[in-house]
């Protein structure tokens, strides 16, 4: 079944993309095979020039910004800041973590339906390394709520985030594979005092098995370091080991 690779260009490392841009990594990304690039809000040194200049490259815009704020108002800015710049880079989709999602923040999924009713941008939420928006408990309560609320909610799963709050991504495969929409493929390693991302292939978690609990036809991004003297050749071979790893 086809489905699409991208790199999620935060991959190349904050040092690499601020010497090159997001422009100069997607073109990389492109000529490695990749079908399509993920932007990332948090690396854009100017988001007036840069946006523009990367549309056709890209399908999906990262705001690094939660939908709830502290306190568990619903962040309506934060919202149109990323669906304005998913739309400025020609991306369909925008990525973002519920944030500090809440018991009182159940009554403002309905002012979040609304704003995602004047778009065409489809939200992804994504499990992310905290434990108020990266927990399988708390992302099982806001989808419920969600639900409830008349919204239809798809899911970005990251395949490593989990590994930073003591989460089986495994478990949390089986529980929200249905909802998923988009899957940050990152492996995790175990250093002595805290996780660190690594290639798929390099995991110490039962990728394989998570991926089979995921869907096989929605888009896969990479989203751990690529590096190397060859950043062409390198970045070829982990979107061909994508590939393999779903074939």
């Amino acid at each position: 079944m086809a489905f699409e690779v991208l790199i999620s260009l935060s991959s190349f490392g904050a040092a690499e993309v601020g010497r090159h841009g997001q422009l100069w990594c997607s073109q990389l990304s492109r000529a490695a095979g990749a079908d399509s690039v993920e932007v990332r809000g948090e690396m854009l040194r100017d988001a007036d020039a840069e946006l523009p200049a990367l549309q056709g490259l890209a399908s999906v815009y990262s705001s690094p910004e939660g939908l709830w704020a502290e306190g568990g108002m619903l962040d309506g800015a934060a919202l149109q800041r990323g669906l304005d710049a998913a739309v400025r880079v020609g991306a369909g989709r925008l990525k973002m973590a519920i944030g500090d999602f809440q018991a009182l923040s159940h009554a403002s999924l309905a002012g979040l339906k609304a704003a995602l009713a004047e778009t065409r941008v489809e939200l992804l939420i994504e499990n992310d390394q905290t434990v108020r928006a990266g927990t399988l408990a708390a992302l099982q309560v806001f989808f419920d709520a969600a639900d409830r609320a008349g919204l239809s909610l798809g899911m970005t799963f990251d395949m490593g985030n989990w590994h930073w709050l003591g989460e089986c991504p495994l478990q949390a495969a089986q529980v929200l594979g249905h909802r998923v929409r988009y899957v940050h493929c990152k492996g995790a390693q175990r250093l002595p005092h805290k996780w660190v991302a690594v290639p798929l292939g390099d995991s110490v978690a039962p990728w394989r098995a998570v991926l089979r609990a995921l869907p096989a036809d929605v888009p896969h991004a990479i989203e751990y370091p690529l590096v190397g003297d060859d950043l062409l050749a390198v970045t070829r071979a982990q979107i061909d080991f994508i590939r393999a790893a779903r074939a």
